[in-house]
Order: C-alpha cells, then sequence, then structure tokens
C-alpha cells in the first residue's frame, strides 16, 4: 500500500472530500432485526439480517449478493451494552462498541483497528448525530421523526470503509433505540 501525504489545509477547503449518502430502513414484517440499506439513487447496497434464536444479537451485514461482510455480536453479562463488530472472513475484532453509565445523553466508547471514533452532537433524543475520527467528521446521521420502522440517513465523507460504517450505526441503533 503505498503512503499518501495528508492533503494541506487549503486543498481540503477548495476541494472537500468526497460523499456518499445511504438510506437505512428496518423490514416492517420481520422476525428480528432486519435492514436493507440503499445508496442515493435508491439501489440496494446491504442488507442486515439478525439470527432469530440467539441469546443476544447476532447480526450479518451482507452485500446484494448475499456474501457476508460483518458480523455483529452482542457481548452479554455487561453493566451497560457492548457490542463487538468482526470480519466476515475471518472474524478479526474491528471495533468495540461500549455504552458509558451517563445520565441524560448516551455516550459511548468506540475502539476500533481504523483508529477511535466518538459521537458528537446526540441529543437526548438521540435523532442526529456525527461520527467523528480523529478530529475529521466521517459520517452525519439522522433518524427520521415519524415512520413505522427505524429509519436513517447516513452520509459517509472520504474513503471510511462503508460496510464498517454502517455497522456502528446499526450497532447504535441496536443501544439507542432497542434498549440492548
Amino acid at each position: 500500500m503505498a503512503y499518501y501525504p495528508p492533503p494541506s489545509e487549503k486543498s481540503q477547503q477548495e476541494y472537500p472530500p468526497p460523499s456518499r449518502r445511504y438510506q437505512i430502513r428496518e423490514k416492517i414484517f420481520s422476525i428480528g432485526d432486519n435492514f436493507k440499506i440503499k445508496d442515493e439513487a435508491g439501489e440496494p447496497v446491504f442488507a442486515i439480517r439478525s439470527k432469530i434464536f440467539s441469546i443476544g444479537d447476532k447480526l450479518v451485514l451482507e452485500d446484494m449478493t448475499g456474501n457476508a461482510l460483518i458480523k455483529i455480536r452482542q457481548e452479554l453479562f455487561h453493566l451497560m451494552p457492548r457490542f463487538t463488530i468482526l470480519s466476515a472472513q475471518d472474524d478479526q475484532e474491528l471495533a468495540t462498541v461500549k455504552k458509558k453509565l451517563t445520565l441524560l445523553r448516551p455516550k459511548f466508547t468506540i475502539d476500533s483497528i481504523y483508529g477511535n471514533y466518538k459521537l458528537d452532537g446526540l441529543d437526548i433524543l438521540a435523532h442526529s448525530f456525527l461520527i467523528i475520527k480523529d478530529d475529521q467528521v466521517v459520517a452525519t446521521v439522522g433518524k427520521k421523526f415519524f415512520s413505522w420502522t427505524d429509519s436513517y440517513g447516513v452520509e459517509i465523507v472520504g474513503s471510511e470503509d462503508q460496510a464498517f460504517i454502517m455497522s456502528l450505526v446499526i450497532v447504535l441503533d441496536q443501544v439507542i433505540y432497542d434498549n440492548n
């Protein structure tokens, strides 16, 4: 892999990094947590499928041909919710997401092989927030207020791993809205 120096601050202002937009929507009539992820053109890109009869959440992010890309596992027997994100090919741990004990706003510790992530702008209802890595916004997430199922708009900036960021958003959905 070639090393490229980071762009100067001036070039970042002139040429913002490219971004991709997605819509994540939970399927209405399904057993378990199943999601479909579409790109900005409305084409399906990823699917999230859950294992129905398992203790704790076990989810798999797949491409549209059915190839498993990422596994999401809930770790049980912790005071606060904790999830592990794994590579589906070799079960390498990609990240650990831990919810912190707080009174009003949910807070998380997200340690990954890609760097440390944090959430910003997370309000009490957690309907919109930013995912930040190394003081750079890598994703903007917004949840629809009025919909039958969980539905999100996600904009991923730059060259972040799209499937990994989607799995982070799904984990946050599991912790914040499904009370896991």
